[in-house]
């Protein structure tokens, strides 16, 4: 959910660019400013918070290289994309090495257009919130982390709350940190000092859980050996955290719902009442709406406990707090393993990013844990995560490479026939050329050394493949 439209910029002396432009632009949802040349797109830029800017090279009163150089005085972490006319892609390039984000060529790809203003957007979000994170993250356990708008809203419902006696159920999907937001609660209330106890009533068996929950008196089952202290018991004054309560029996439903209602229980084998005054903060990630209907859990339960909901919003929903959380993480684990881990490359946070985290904070925490301890060195990089989760990861190259076969630039090899060996050759070439370009941002000295060519072979074989030539060098 968006709580802000993104502001991008388009400064351009053609109207029906400009037209154009803000019509794509608005359609994806961002607010969209326009300039017919570079003096106004200063204005702009001065009196607003800008997320990207896109400027024409050429443009009447301040050309778009003089334009943007002022607006990096102004705004150094602006994100700006210069379009530029086919075949004069030099000029971008230059601007790119005085710190440009990228360029387009027109005409452009709409969705080329889209990808690298959603890129620029996404990576501003990232340089914002490292300016939050210290590079030695101070590490507090059991810290909650975000400064994101849903996390915000969050602190706010626990604020209202905390100081209250009312039940309260945390709700969210698996690894979204329910635990600690019980904790948190349980800290700022006026329970502070009594006891706080956890139940995953998802780990312990039915016939074991009862017991865990009320006690149970010495030969109340085979196995009670000895009189044993409930957590409801032992957390009298205090507040017991019901982890995975979806999970709970039917036969134990009905039990906690008396204890919610007249705050007294037995213990297993045992007729004696027990009073005990415990506040409860359950948590769940299934659908007890859907649980009540199937009569899985007991509608008269379900209203006792939902005096007071709080949703923990997922990972994908706040991804803004991933460099905060990436930094943190960081910090824990080089402290548990003595390691000097001093944060996560860019590559891999903007990767990060791109993710949609299903297994939430949980996940990304496993993910740095790994980092740190596979690192020989001061950052955690790509080649130091799974192979397995680096697989979904597909890099703009890539991802271009595939808008190209889809468009029938490129011949597709196939492994299901054989191909004859001059084909795949070609093919490969045509391939790994396209990419160093690309990479060269179209410099041919560059592309031709990483290709490991002479820049006279590289051009002989741009000939041989038909590969379009513009005048970088």
């Amino acid at each position: 959910m968006k709580f802000e439209k993104y502001k991008v910029m388009v400064a351009d002396d053609e109207e029906n660019v400009r037209v154009l432009l803000k019509e794509i632009l608005e359609g994806e949802g961002y607010e969209v400013f326009i300039a017919e040349d570079g003096s106004k797109a200063l204005d702009i830029v001065s009196k607003n918070t800008l997320d990207c800017a896109l400027l024409d090279v050429r443009m009447p009163v301040l050309d778009g290289l003089e334009a943007f150089l002022k607006i990096k005085e102004i705004s150094p972490e602006l994100p700006v994309i210069f379009l530029t006319a086919y075949g004069s892609s030099d000029l971008a390039i230059k601007a790119m090495k005085k710190g440009a984000y990228d360029y387009l060529t027109k005409p452009f790809d709409v969705e080329e257009l889209r990808i690298k203003v959603k890129k620029a957007i996404d990576l501003r979000k990232i340089t914002m919130n490292t300016k939050k994170a210290k590079q030695s993250f101070d590490y507090i356990e059991d810290e909650i982390i975000g400064d994101s708008q849903q996390m915000q809203e969050v602190y706010k419902e626990v604020g209202k709350v905390a100081g209250s006696d009312a039940t309260i159920l945390l709700r969210g999907e698996s690894g979204t940190g329910k635990e600690l937001f019980a904790k948190a609660i349980y800290l700022h209330s006026d329970r502070k000092d009594s006891p706080f106890l956890i139940v995953n009533c998802a780990a312990i068996p039915e016939t074991l859980l009862e017991s865990e929950l009320f006690g149970h008196e010495k030969g109340s089952f085979t196995d009670a050996i000895s009189k044993h202290i409930g957590k409801f018991e032992a957390a009298s004054n205090g507040t017991i955290f019901l982890d995975e309560i979806g999970d709970m029996s039917l036969s134990l439903q009905s039990k906690l719902l008396r204890v919610l209602q007249e705050k007294t229980f037995n213990r297993v084998g045992s007729t004696e009442t027990i009073t005990s005054d415990v506040r409860v903060i359950a948590a769940t990630n299934r659908d007890l709406e859907g649980l009540v209907k199937n009569g899985e859990f007991r509608e008269d339960l379900y209203y006792r406990l939902n005096v007071v909901t709080i949703t923990i919003p997922p990972l994908r929903d706040r991804k803004e707090d991933i460099p905060l959380l990436a930094s943190y993480f960081v910090s824990k684990y080089s402290k548990k393993y003595n390691k000097s881990v001093q944060g996560v490359d860019k590559e891999l946070i903007e990767m990060f990013i791109n993710y949609n985290w299903p297994g939430n904070v949980r996940e990304l925490e496993n993910v740095i844990a790994r980092g740190v301890i596979i690192t020989s060195a001061p950052f955690i990089m790509k080649e130091h995560l799974p192979k397995e989760f680096i697989s979904q990861f597909k890099t703009e190259e890539e991802k271009r490479t595939d808008l190209a076969h889809k468009k029938g630039n490129f011949k597709s090899i196939t492994y299901d026939e054989l191909t004859p060996l001059p084909e795949l050759i070609e093919t490969i070439e045509r391939q790994q050329i396209i990419k160093a370009l690309d990479l060269a941002r179209g410099n041919k000295t560059k592309a031709a050394k990483m290709l490991g060519i002479s820049r006279k072979s590289l051009f002989n074989k741009l000939r041989q493949y038909n590969i379009p030539v513009n005048n970088s060098e």
